[in-house]
């Protein structure tokens, strides 16, 4: 059988991705001892992938290779197996590749069999998966949030942001989130109830961050300028829960906050976390977040690409703010 997938064919400069990978062909090798064959049904667009992209060898993986498939989480059914655990017409999430059949190590890819009667199976890519572990266990564990503190969230129309000001409110924090444009400001008051919203594209985002008060909670997805401008919104005894740094991820530099001072001024906390670390408790979070999911408490919006060949146009709107909510390609009705 010949295999759709792209391919790593150099390194991509900016969010030029059409440059770098290349939609190729090839056909099935035999499945190896431990592996698992997964009929891709959707592929989740994640912008921290990007640094996989890249020749950096400090990042919180080492690059990929380049002529190799590119890699991403997929979502699809096992139509063959040679691990155990795992069976023809199982559900999975996994690690795997930007393809119609990614083939994976079960144990190394984290591959996990998925509850089929969940009504909409793009769930497990947002509030049932690892954005909405993130968004909980940033938010409550890294963030140590309390009710009634206040909480900010940057790129608060992403994926992982909009689950990230949800939590808030569901912990009883008052939530508030950075967005760019009018319509995700809208869509994070009006929709989602959140307290305020502050528009990075318009002018003056400093007097609008003035004008909500200070924060104790700062869940970060940006880094960049933005960070300076929040360090100095502050609370004293504040914590700042990194979660990414989109800002860094197409070569537009390092974040490096000029207001850094503010750190000992405000003692204020800086910790990153990232969703390996606190992959064990993935069950016990799925439960959380999918009984908030099925009261109605915590939604989430899809942005839906269809086809394989459709992805880069889907993987670029990460980077150029063109989506609101979890960017997916589908492969399959």
């Amino acid at each position: 059988m010949q295999n759709r997938f792209w391919r790593i064919a150099r390194r991509p400069e900016g969010t030029d991705f059409a440059a770098a990978l290349e939609l190729d062909e090839a056909p099935l090798a035999p499945l190896g001892t431990g592996e698992i064959r997964i009929r891709n049904s959707h592929l989740s667009m994640d912008a921290g992938t990007r640094m996989w992209l890249t020749d950096r060898e400090d990042g919180y993986q080492p690059p990929l290779p380049l002529g190799i498939p590119m890699s991403g989480l997929v979502l699809g059914e096992v139509t063959e197996s040679h691990a155990d655990g795992f069976a023809p017409g199982d559900l999975v999430r996994a690690f795997g590749q930007w393809a119609d059949v990614s083939t994976v190590d079960a144990v190394m890819s984290g591959a996990i069999v998925l509850d089929p009667t969940v009504t909409d199976r793009r769930a497990w890519f947002g509030p049932l998966g690892m954005n909405g572990w993130t968004a909980l266990w940033g938010v409550e564990q890294t963030g140590a949030a309390k009710p009634g503190e206040r909480v900010l969230v940057s790129a608060a129309a992403g994926a992982t942001g909009i689950l990230a000001v949800q939590v808030a409110k569901l912990l009883g924090c008052e939530a508030w989130g950075i967005a760019g444009g009018a319509a995700k400001c809208a869509y994070l008051t009006d929709e989602l109830g959140i307290a305020g919203a502050v528009d990075y594209k318009a002018a003056d985002v400093g007097g609008q961050l003035d004008a909500a008060g200070g924060f104790d909670i700062y869940f970060d997805n940006v880094g960049g300028d933005l960070l300076d401008q929040v360090l100095t919104r502050m609370n004293h005894y504040g914590r700042i829960a990194v979660c990414g740094l989109l800002a860094d991820y197409t070569g537009g530099g390092r974040t490096s906050p000029r207001e850094f001072d503010q750190v000992l001024m405000r003692r204020l906390r800086i910790e990153g976390f990232f969703s390996p670390d606190f992959m064990h408790e993935g069950p016990a979070l799925t439960r959380r977040l999918r009984d908030w999911t099925e009261a109605g408490a915590l939604v989430m919006p899809y942005d839906v690409t269809q086809g394989l060949e459709n992805t880069l146009s889907a993987y670029a709107k990460l980077f150029t703010g063109g989506n609101i909510g979890k960017v997916i390609v589908e492969l399959e009705a």
